[in-house]
């Protein structure tokens, strides 16, 4: 850089021409002041005191390319590149063509963007380069991304967000993010990161920009971001210089005062710059502030003052990058004077682009003026008019090219950029208290938990993720009096305070939100889980009676979604405090939680997975529903113990009245072995109350001197006994004409007909005796071959009544369900849950002539009053997918082992596929030749089952990978099963296969 020796005649003479009126303006005397700049600005280069690095060099052809073209550069040229002029692409043509003639006429040099959307936007910027004879620098505030200026674009956390992460390459994913997305839409600047050190609570205007009130702590951050984003060719700029953070006055309405003393500033507020600038950070915007310590001159723009841009940025540390104003039509600056004489205060002061300026015909009449006046040289100009070239061509814009708008929208939008959110809030929210380890919430048997909503946002993914783990129950009531005597049973009521995630919307608690929250928590065992920026909190003087305190820092859905998660324990608290809230918690306070086994929520991306092959899923379960294979359906994917994937599809009847939800609870049939009986049958294992040879004689008498006695454990559930496939027990109770008899049904309840198999029907309590005695009788099969049978589990649920002395719906809620958070998961549903949560199995017109609609479909387990152990259970998929990942982890789920590993394994072994049978203790498992109940892709360890009304659960230990789909293929009637025949549900599991990326 040549040397610039500034000589600036001290003159008058602009004021005198100013004061009078000239160029066409009016003026306030009052505001003019003439900047008192020194005749000659030493060498910036010349020494290097503060050892920074240079930003960057450029080759022998960059050089020619600046000097060459600055050379041909007229003077209105040269200052228009100083000017970076406002744009929107949500504005209307009048705008658009005022922007373009500023273009032609004035030749300004760059444009800040503002509101409006990517295609429109890049659509203007193509326009808008193809007019510049010198190549546009193009800009915006993207702070948090470019959803901070633009519709349909995405939206990180804010940086106070990120100031709780304590995984500093998390914060440059992001800055690697926006810095692509910024490259993508055409920019050379996202003018970010915020370098204030936010120490004033109150700060309107900064507060949840900052990084947080530690020095140290908000610069790593900021070099981080910084580095992501720069590496991606996209220049970074630091501000506000110098230093916007112990204020509570906002600069867009009037001019700070900063008090502090150029000692405390060099030491807090330059600290970042200082660091920063060694990082290589490329540019500095300079606030409107005034700082008397800095600028003597009372109430005088810091943007404007040769003290703070010259002498201390540029001088005293060094900083050899562009310096950008901040906006110049903001009021702490514009009611300071007339835009035309900011713009020249401004590049006096030594600012090199000038953003957002207002008046430019004017600014640059004046520019002119100045110049053949002598109050700025032709070396001053170049300084900056070089550098922005400079920049400009290290950005590339010198072998510029028109923005591809194809695919412009998938671009800016990918999944990765969900999957980066999920850690971020995974890494950022912070637990404050947690008295008595209340969180992560544990024995959910024990457990009754409720859920109060505070504040007027949306808080619909917080409470359907946190129903996804326990049974929640929300209250609505406004009267407090009312709301506790309902809270009275409950042992946990979870507080969420919900406020906006929209920028600068005031979230702090009102008074009477303090009160119901002290009301509550004074009355109740409280989580109180705060969706918005932690000063909010300012207003509580007392958490003594909150127990758990959490602090998500925004209310979007993914930080609900993880809050959730970690409220139940499938993720471990890792963020620390930004910022203090009054004497009651300090920066960098953050307790760990301990992190319990249970399916948590992610993107398949954050598992090694590909969501766009995972969205082929839906064009199978869709085809399936339109070709009436089912009216309705529910998948779910999980890997590696994340929810990867859960959607529903099409309605519960084909009438198309109720869509199908995720929260909706299927007939699961067959799937009730795996998923009631055999857990049950693998404590008794576990307990050593049975093993691998104990014989049917030995676990139930009755079979004792049957034909059966001798069949042993593993034979019965390898299914490898001879068993009958199934017997028509039905055909015990019906008449002569074919209708149940009134030997064993009544139409109304009675003491000894209280099993309810339909609407208005009744069976004798005591028929499964009569159908135990039937399996008893019946014959088995001569050759010992594989035989899949019901009979199996039906005899299995009868060994574990009569030795629990509990019935099958009973032990296993007790057992697992309770425990396990399967709180949708029931037989018998209507005894629990509402009618129109059930999708209906089949109009039955053969027995019980009925719409069945929470009565199990299968006949045999309806004769035994809807608890059978080959079926009879309801559930949705996310409480299948529980009890597959319970068995996934060899037994254990949320930190609680059910049964040991050698049980799990013991009962996932084929122990005669060498003669051809596939199946594992009670397990399916893949098929040995072309066809069986998978894709053919699934490992050989992996387990699950299929049932006849359109299930089927299978877990694979070798991928982790959980796979749950549920339907109503037998709805209206159960006639041609042609959703197997279409292999749809093979399809599915294909698909995930397909997706695994490692």
């Amino acid at each position: 850089m040549k040397k610039i020796g500034i000589k600036i005649v001290f003159s008058y003479v602009l004021f005198i021409f100013v004061a009078t009126g000239c160029v066409g303006t009016k003026v306030n005397k009052n505001k003019t002041i003439v900047s008192t700049v020194p005749s000659k600005i030493e060498n910036l280069d010349s020494t290097n005191k503060t050892n920074i690095p240079k930003l960057f060099d450029l080759s022998p052809e960059g050089n020619k390319w600046v000097d060459s073209l600055y050379n041909t550069m007229t003077l209105e040229e040269k200052f228009g590149q100083l000017f970076m002029v406002a744009a929107y692409s949500n504005k209307d043509s009048t705008h658009s063509n005022a922007i373009e003639k500023l273009i032609l006429d004035y030749k300004i040099g760059g444009l800040i963007f503002f509101q409006g959307g990517p295609v429109r936007q890049a659509k203007l910027t193509n326009r808008f380069q193809s007019k510049s004879k010198i190549p546009l620098f193009i800009g915006s505030d993207a702070e948090w991304g470019l959803g901070m200026r633009l519709d349909s674009t995405y939206r990180y956390p804010w940086n106070m967000t990120l100031g709780a992460i304590q995984d500093m390459k998390l914060l440059e994913k992001v800055g690697a993010q926006m810095g692509q997305q910024s490259k993508r839409l055409g920019m050379q600047f996202n003018f970010a990161p915020v370098l204030d050190i936010n120490s004033n609570p109150r700060n309107p205007i900064i507060g949840f920009r900052s990084f947080g009130e530690d020095k140290f702590k908000v610069t790593e951050r900021a070099i981080s971001v910084m580095n992501g984003v720069q590496s991606q060719g996209v220049f970074s700029t630091g501000k506000h210089f110098p230093g916007h953070g112990d204020t509570d006055t906002d600069s867009h309405k009037k001019l700070p005062i900063i008090n502090s003393s150029k000692e405390r500033l060099k030491d807090i507020e330059f600290y970042p710059y200082k660091k920063m600038f060694h990082e290589g950070l490329a540019s500095v915007m300079v606030a409107h502030l005034s700082v008397p310590s800095l600028e003597p001159r009372p109430n005088f723009p810091s943007s404007i003052s040769f003290n703070v841009v010259t002498d201390i940025l540029q001088k005293e540390l060094g900083f050899k990058g562009l310096i950008f104003t901040d906006a110049l039509n903001m009021k702490s600056v514009s009611n300071f004077k007339l835009p035309s004489e900011i713009n020249f205060e401004a590049f006096m002061a030594g600012n090199d682009v000038l953003l957002f300026p207002e008046n430019v015909p004017a600014a640059i009449d004046k520019f002119r003026l100045a110049y053949s006046l002598n109050l700025f040289t032709d070396e001053r100009l170049a300084f900056s008019v070089k550098k922005i070239l400079k920049f400009k061509y290290k950005a590339g814009l010198n072998a510029y090219k028109p923005i591809v708008i194809e695919n412009l929208y998938s671009d800016l939008n990918t999944v990765e950029n969900d999957a980066l959110q999920y850690e971020l809030y995974e890494n950022a929210i912070t637990v404050l208290k947690n008295t008595s380890a209340v969180l992560p919430i544990k024995n959910l048997d024990k457990q009754k938990i409720a859920y109060v909503k505070i504040g007027d946002d949306s808080n619909d993914a917080f409470v359907s993720t946190l129903k996804k783990y326990a049974e929640v129950t929300v209250f609505e009531d406004t009267n407090l009096d009312s709301l506790q005597a309902k809270l009275q049973p409950f042992t946990t009521v979870i507080i969420g305070y919900h406020k906006s995630d929209v920028a600068f919307r005031n979230d702090d608690l009102k008074s009477n939100e303090v009160f119901k929250i002290n009301f509550l928590a004074k009355n109740n065992n409280v989580i109180l889980n705060v969706f918005a920026k932690p000063y909010s909190l300012l207003p509580i003087t007392n958490f003594e009676d909150i127990e758990g305190l959490v602090v998500s820092y925004q209310n979007s859905k993914i930080a609900q979604i993880v809050s959730a998660e970690l409220i139940f324990g499938s993720i471990e608290a890792k963020g620390k405090l930004p910022v203090s809230i009054n004497d009651s918690f300090k920066v960098n306070d953050g307790l760990p939680t301990e992190k319990l086994n249970r399916l948590g929520f992610t993107t398949p991306e954050n598992v090694g997975m590909n969501s766009t092959i995972l969205s082929k899923i839906d064009d199978i379960a869709n085809n399936a529903i339109n070709a009436k294979m089912t009216p309705g359906i529910q998948v779910l994917v999980a890997r590696k113990g994340k929810v990867i994937y859960q959607k529903s599809f099409g309605y519960h009847t084909y009438d198309k009245s109720i869509k199908v939800q995720d929260s909706d609870i299927y007939d699961l049939a067959s799937l009730t072995k795996i998923l009631a009986t055999l857990p049950n049958v693998m404590l008794q294992y576990d307990q050593k109350k049975i093993n691998l040879e104990t014989t049917l004689g030995t676990m139930s008498p009755i079979f004792k001197d049957s034909n059966k006695a001798n069949i042993n454990f593993k034979d019965l559930l390898s299914h490898y006994a001879g068993l009958a496939a199934g017997i028509p027990f039905y055909k015990a109770t019906i008449d002569k004409s074919k209708s149940p008899s009134e030997v064993y049904f009544r139409k109304v309840a009675e003491e000894n007909f209280s099993k309810k198999l339909g609407d208005s029907l009744f069976i004798r309590n005591d028929f499964s005796d009569t159908i135990m005695k039937m399996i008893v009788d019946s014959k088995l099969s001569v050759k010992k071959e594989y035989k899949y049978s019901d009979l199996t589990f039906m005899i299995l649920k009868d060994y574990l009544e009569k030795t629990t002395g509990k019935t099958l719906d009973v032990l296993i809620q007790e057992n697992f369900y309770s425990s396990l958070g399967m709180n949708n998961s029931s037989f018998n549903p209507l005894n629990k849950f509402d009618k129109n949560r059930i999708p209906p199995t089949e109009t039955d017109t053969y027995f019980r002539h009925q719409l069945l609609q929470g009565y199990v479909n299968d006949l045999s387990a309806a004769l035994e009053g809807g608890v059978s152990g080959h079926a009879g259970v309801f559930s949705n998929a996310m409480d299948v997918a529980k009890i597959m990942e319970l068995y996934l982890q060899k037994g254990n789920y949320g930190n609680q082992q059910y049964f040991s590993e050698k049980t799990f394994e013991d009962f996932n072994t084929c122990y005669f596929c060498a003669v051809g049978n596939r199946r594992g203790v009670g397990f399916d498992k893949p098929q040995l030749g072309a066809e069986g109940p998978t894709c053919g892709c699934a490992s050989m360890t992996s387990f699950g089952h299929t049932g006849y009304t359109g299930t089927m659960a299978w877990a694979d230990p070798e991928t982790q990978i959980v796979y749950v789909f549920l339907s109503n293929r037998t709805f209206p009637v159960a006639a041609e099963n042609r959703l197997s025949k279409a292999n749809i549900r093979e399809d599915i599991q294909k698909v995930i296969y397909e997706a695994i990326i490692n």
